[in-house]
């Protein structure tokens, strides 16, 4: 592949991906070794001229994915930070960003990677937290057909002798909600929790 061809295609792939998707270590070096070699004025190896390279149109959907899952994730922080109130989320804020986010965020990916990259379009978040003692965090559900794709809940539990913790998990369409993923768990106090959106 000619030097200018493969300095265009990882620019047009940098600019279609915005960092999102950055070519290999491989690629790099290969034209590293490309331009050396054209300095000495030898031909590059041949066995490097095989390595594969990202089409436009592979970059293009990892993007709308990564797209995806960004603003998924973005949702799901702003609505379990409503969901908290800002009397639990000063004491778990942090932990949840630190601990429990991450997990949901590969959890969204798990799920977007389920999907065909046009089928995405189609994916919603609901709108609306539960309050009170509700474990409802938020849904992805398909819009086109109204049914829930994955749910993300948080369970108030006190086992036997400890304190109250808050159990972040998901259920998913696959068994019909049945099986609990458990995303992970953040400990409260020895004292009720207030009720969830609690000013």
């Amino acid at each position: 592949m000619k030097l200018w061809l493969r300095k265009s295609l990882i620019i047009l792939v940098s600019i279609l991906t915005f960092g999102a998707v950055t070519p290999s270590h491989a690629l790099w070096s290969e034209n590293h070794e490309l331009s050396k070699s054209q300095q000495r004025g030898s031909a590059p190896d041949e066995p490097s001229r095989n390595l594969p390279v990202e089409t436009a149109l592979q970059a293009d959907t990892r993007l709308k994915k990564n797209q995806f899952i960004a603003m998924m994730t973005n949702e799901a922080e702003r609505q379990s930070i409503m969901k908290f109130g800002p009397k639990i989320s000063t004491v778990i804020e942090d932990e949840f960003r630190e601990v429990i986010l991450p997990n949901i965020e590969a959890a969204i990916e798990m799920t977007s990677s389920q999907f065909p990259e046009e089928a995405l379009a189609n994916l919603s978040m609901t709108e609306m937290p539960g309050g009170g003692t509700s474990e409802k965090i938020f849904h992805i559900f398909n819009a086109e057909t109204n049914k829930d794709v994955i749910r993300f809940h948080v369970r108030r539990d006190k086992p036997p002798l400890e304190g109250y913790t808050f159990n972040f998990h998901y259920h998913t369409y696959h068994d019909d909600f049945q099986s609990h993923y458990t995303i992970g768990t953040i400990y409260w106090d020895k004292n009720t929790p207030p009720n969830w959106q609690s000013v």
